[in-house]
């Protein structure tokens, strides 16, 4: 049984995407990630140390997403799950990134791509 920790609405700006236009002008993307983890070591001991500090998790997706660029959003969602999974103590996540300025020529809401990765 693992317990979950949620980072969502984590808003960063990227040069993702196919188009010049997309690496030239950039863009938000919106990253939500759920980590299954055992919480238990923290709860008994009360110390940061026995978790996943999710602040610390923040600023690691955040320089994924603001570094390098890709074309496709399954491409950063896959870079950004191997951060998550780089912390032994994740046994699995889920990982959405949101493109709510995707080059699409009719009115909507968002585009996302999910993924869901375990430890092997």
């Amino acid at each position: 049984m693992t317990d979950e920790i949620t980072l969502s609405g984590l808003r960063v700006f990227g040069r993702h995407g196919v188009y010049p236009d997309e690496r030239r002008d950039g863009q938000d993307f919106v990253v939500d990630v759920t980590l299954h983890v055992d919480t238990r070591p923290a709860a008994t001991s009360d110390d940061v140390a026995d978790t996943v500090h999710y602040g610390e998790l923040a600023e690691k997706l955040a320089a994924v997403v603001a570094g390098d660029p890709v074309d496709l959003l399954e491409t950063l969602a896959q870079r950004l799950a191997d951060v998550v999974l780089a912390d032994g103590r994740v046994e699995r996540t889920r990982v959405t990134v949101h493109k709510p300025h995707a080059p699409i020529p009719l009115a909507f809401g968002d585009v996302s791509v999910s993924i869901e990765r375990s430890r092997p």
